[in-house]
């Protein structure tokens, strides 16, 4: 076993938020095991690490222990042979107290692989398969558009890989009860969960597309699609420009929320897409999102996002919803392309009042009595089911007093 101790200061937080730690594997090691311990109350460090062979898993302070072996990892972090030299610890100096933060780092070698713990996702655990559920344009009675549907979702989602509470199976059929048809999930700055979507799909009949929640201090974006790890350590014109090349597509994510605000310079190369109606907009009526929209991107592709880490706290999958004009022949795939095509509105719920871009018309659904609001565009929606011509840029429903209740780009 090797001792790592040490002291990060604040100066070193503002130097780097990321450090890397060496710490050199013997020959014959068959798995490894990283355990980080300091004062909580004190400060955050966030743990990953990397190997010769690169990035290998990241989860944040959501743990303070990880295990890399050749058939099992802990989530977050990508199983697979380990390989002797130098690998490398990385801490995230996320808060970081005046007087120094001391912490300490064990690295355990192991020469046999460890077990499995019980409660590891490969390890056999049973969920119930949710039942078969009509999709939300059916049952909402929404039209086809040459070929392509309306489907519901949810763009932001956490597991047990990063800070959620629940497994990817666990989640999927959560979302499915819902009443979804898709579920995004994103973990932070980790990829290992993609290894559970297919399974998980299945058994919960609903579409999980691939996703990564790039996550620093100064913000945090999602990239979707099926293009492996985008490196977060790097420039956000960097994520930008792999995400592209790799055939996804990046949100940027809740842009005035909080300490996770959006804070990141990008002078050229900007998402398209972001995330204005986060689950934390919780008083509809304070405009800020939509004047930071505005803002961002002449041509703004508006998305939604619930952020769902655990069930206790009492937003879940679906709140808000968004829906995508997608082939539902082409499965994940054909939602990324329509996030990228700017095929997208956004509801509080499943069953909320919608507002559809619908080839050249606007259609309205559970929305009489709301305000039809958008550059020139001033109406009154009157019937269950209503339509307008749809002119350009980001409209919304309100209520009259005010709170959004339907967003479409």
């Amino acid at each position: 076993m090797t001792t790592i101790r040490g002291v990060w200061t604040l100066a070193d937080r503002v130097g780097g938020p990321v450090r890397e730690v060496p710490v050199e594997l013997p020959r014959g090691t068959a798995a490894v095991t990283v355990r980080l311990s300091y004062d909580r109350s004190a400060g955050t460090l966030d743990l990953g690490c990397a190997g010769p062979g690169g990035f290998r898993g990241w989860s944040g302070g959501a743990r303070s222990e990880f295990t890399v072996g050749p058939g099992w990892a802990t989530p977050g972090y990508l199983p697979g042979e380990v390989e002797p030299g130098v690998w490398w610890v990385l801490l995230g100096l996320y808060r970081i107290p005046d007087d120094g933060l001391p912490y300490e780092i064990r690295v355990i070698a192991h020469r046999r692989p460890p077990a499995m713990p019980r409660d590891h996702p490969s390890g056999g655990v049973r969920v119930p398969r949710a039942q078969h559920r009509e999709p939300a344009a059916s049952r909402r009675g929404l039209p086809s558009l040459e070929g392509l549907r309306w489907l519901a979702g949810d763009l932001h989602a956490h597991t047990t890989h990063s800070d959620g509470s629940l497994g990817v199976h666990e989640l999927a059929c959560l979302a499915a009860d819902r009443g979804l048809d898709f579920l995004a999930v994103t973990d932070h700055n980790t990829v290992s969960h993609h290894a559970e979507l297919a399974s998980a799909s299945a058994l919960a009949g609903i579409q999980l597309v691939p996703g990564q929640e790039v996550t620093t201090d100064l913000g945090h974006a999602n990239a979707y699609g099926d293009i492996g790890w985008v490196d977060f350590r790097t420039d956000p014109e960097e994520w930008a420009a792999t995400v592209r090349e790799r055939g996804g597509v990046l949100s940027i994510n809740h842009p005035v929320a909080g300490d996770c605000a959006w804070r990141h310079p990008m002078t050229a190369d900007r998402p398209r897409v972001a995330e204005l109606w986060h689950w934390s907009w919780w008083d509809r009526t304070w405009g800020a999102p939509l004047a930071w929209g505005q803002a961002w991107a002449e041509d703004l592709v508006v998305v939604g996002g619930g952020d769902f880490h655990r069930p206790e706290e009492g937003h879940p999958p679906g709140a808000p919803t968004t829906w995508v004009l997608a082939d539902p022949s082409a499965g994940t795939e054909g939602i990324v392309a329509a996030l990228a095509e700017g095929r997208t509105a956004v509801s509080a719920a499943p069953d909320g009042p919608l507002l559809l871009r619908h080839g050249d018309e606007f259609l309205t659904v559970g929305a009489d009595g709301l305000v039809l609001w958008g550059p020139g565009t001033r109406a009154v929606v009157r019937g269950e089911r209503a339509v307008f011509p749809a002119g350009p840029g980001t409209h919304r429903l309100e209520t009259p007093s005010n709170e959004v209740m339907a967003l479409c780009t």
